[in-house]
């Protein structure tokens, strides 16, 4: 018996929750569910996360969550990162796979990614200075007088400044996640994603990190130019990369990477990069497969994990038993692999598979005409894959 808490959100999460609960009990995996409200309701009452959600999952080491909504632009920040932040979930797994059945510009091309993005750092950490208080003022001041080449020359009344943290810690923990993922799970690539080319200090030293970390791994270097600079950087010369690493180790800019996942996305298989350029990147993957429907995503830490929908919370579809339930089931499934539960996950997977490709009891998005009266609901599809268990 396990035992995970699980999380319903808000918006469409209620009903995308019990859809894949309906599933994950479905495979025979016994599960006892500690069920934590944490919607956008309850934290408008509260004035936070309650504490019982956090208590919950450190208990459980394990959550379910269905989308929660953020307000854009005002209120509080996202419950998504603060609940990374806040459980030290650095690493965010998000795979994009394409199932038969699934519309997409790429249905012809096998596409097989799993974007992995650090969770804690980069700009999404939330050191942010609002424009026209004193203390922004201050700083700016303190940056130009600090600042040896490029200075904050717009106006110190008028000008916002978010901070951009990266560590060789937090770097060095996601890279030795992103090779550890690569050796488990059979796979023959990482691809390390950053801006090094504009952003030397910060993007620079993520390179310098995965680097480092590529040659512990003994991994195979993409090209020669990338391997002398290795054996010249200070920190790792006379270091020399291997030749014949079973993973390859490889880097792109990610502006480039954007572009190559649109021209030849088979080319790649695991990629790790920074917060920011995660989310990006996690979409664009999405895009490759059909949608944020098939999306699935995990946030792990050393001590817990929480297993959750790429997708929002879309509340003005809320109880109408409508939305696509597969990213949300799909995230079950990558969470019965955490559990050690690797049969019945298969199981899972396999089951939305079939489902997917026989189009019949699918949800109105992925029907070849958007409005056509065969699609179904949330809980009918979910009834489906849990049929074909």
């Amino acid at each position: 018996m396990h035992k995970v808490t699980l999380i319903p959100g808000d918006g469409v999460g209620p009903e995308l929750a019990e859809a894949t609960r309906l599933c994950i009990d479905a495979t025979g995996v016994k599960i006892d569910w500690d069920v934590q409200e944490c919607g956008i309701e309850v934290i408008e009452k509260v004035g936070k996360v309650p504490d019982s959600v956090l208590t919950s999952i450190r208990a459980n080491k394990v959550a379910l969550k269905a989308p929660i909504t953020t307000p854009i632009g005002k209120g509080f920040r996202s419950v998504n990162v603060f609940l990374r932040q806040e459980l030290g979930l650095f690493a965010c797994v998000r795979p994009c796979k394409s199932y038969k059945g699934v519309r997409s510009f790429f249905s012809n091309v096998p596409v097989d990614l799993v974007l992995i993005r650090e969770n804690t750092e980069d700009l999404y950490a939330g050191v942010e200075f609002k424009a026209g208080e004193p203390k922004t003022k201050e700083l700016i001041g303190k940056i130009n007088e600090f600042a040896t080449g490029k200075k904050i020359n717009t106006g110190t009344e008028t000008t916002g400044v978010s901070i951009k943290p990266i560590s060789v810690e937090g770097t060095r923990n996601i890279c030795n996640f992103a090779f550890d993922y690569a050796i488990k799970n059979d796979r023959n690539s990482v691809t390390s994603i950053c801006k090094a080319n504009i952003m030397k200090f910060t993007d620079g030293l993520w390179y310098d990190e995965c680097r480092a970390v590529a040659l512990a791994y003994d991994a195979k270097f993409e090209w020669s130019e990338l391997a002398e600079g290795v054996s010249a950087d200070p920190v790792l010369k006379g270091k020399v990369p291997s030749t014949s690493g079973k993973i390859q180790y490889i880097e792109r800019l990610v502006d480039n990477m954007c572009m190559q996942l649109v021209q030849k996305p088979e080319l790649y298989d695991v990629l790790v990069t920074e917060n920011l350029y995660g989310d990006i990147l996690s979409d664009l993957c999405a895009g490759l497969v059909g949608g944020l429907g098939v999306a699935p995503g995990a946030n792990i830490g050393p001590d817990s994990a929480i297993f959750e929908a790429t997708h929002g919370s879309a509340p003005k579809y809320k109880g109408q038993n409508k939305v696509n339930p597969v990213a949300l089931i799909l995230s079950g499934k990558l969470m019965l692999e955490h559990l050690g539960e690797k049969e019945a996950a298969a199981k899972l997977e396999n089951a939305v598979a079939e489902v997917i490709a026989e189009g019949k009891d699918v949800t109105y998005d992925m029907k070849a005409d958007r409005n056509d009266p065969t699609a179904v609901g949330t809980r009918e599809m979910a009834e489906a894959i849990c049929k074909k268990m």
